[in-house]
């Protein structure tokens, strides 16, 4: 009798759970909310030239920390992505990096957007300003040709 009570009230016990625990719970399967960036932080000039070095280091710390979602040159089709169905930016579309500053591409890598966790902490800013230099040099290889609309048949 007294294993079975210990038992039951274990049990109980463990179906239990604190408010605190329900809202985490709640939350886990939210995207974090978009953080913004801040205006100095957006218009941060890139320290970091441009240069074949700086774009091969670039590429070496996006092989490791960013392909797998990405893709390896950087089509928005990494491994993850393709298997979480996401629907990524293609960099080498030039139009896809038009719209962001260096600054802002240095916080999106180092806090973080969306799904995505940030690289703060795992990257010396250096590094990550190479990886700037990296994905800017998308955009400056050939664009992949855009799918032709189809037209009235002749």
């Amino acid at each position: 009798m007294w294993k079975q009570l210990t038992a039951l009230s274990a049990l109980a016990l463990l179906g239990f759970t604190s408010p605190a625990q329900d809202k985490k719970k709640s939350e886990e399967g939210r995207a974090p909310a978009e953080q913004k960036i801040p205006l100095e932080d957006t218009n941060g000039k890139n320290p970091v030239e441009s240069s074949p070095d700086s774009i091969a280091e670039g590429k070496r710390w996006y092989g490791i920390e960013c392909s797998m979602c990405h893709g390896k040159e950087g089509d928005g089709k990494g491994d993850i992505a393709q298997d979480m169905k996401w629907k990524l930016r293609d960099w080498r579309d030039s139009s896809a990096l038009q719209s962001f500053t260096d600054g802002e591409l240095f916080q999106i890598i180092s806090k973080g957007k969306g799904q995505m966790a940030g690289e703060e902490g795992r990257l010396k800013p250096e590094q990550t300003w190479h990886m700037v230099n990296y994905i800017r040099s998308f955009a400056k290889k050939e664009s992949p040709p855009k799918p032709k609309e189809e037209g009235p048949k002749p």
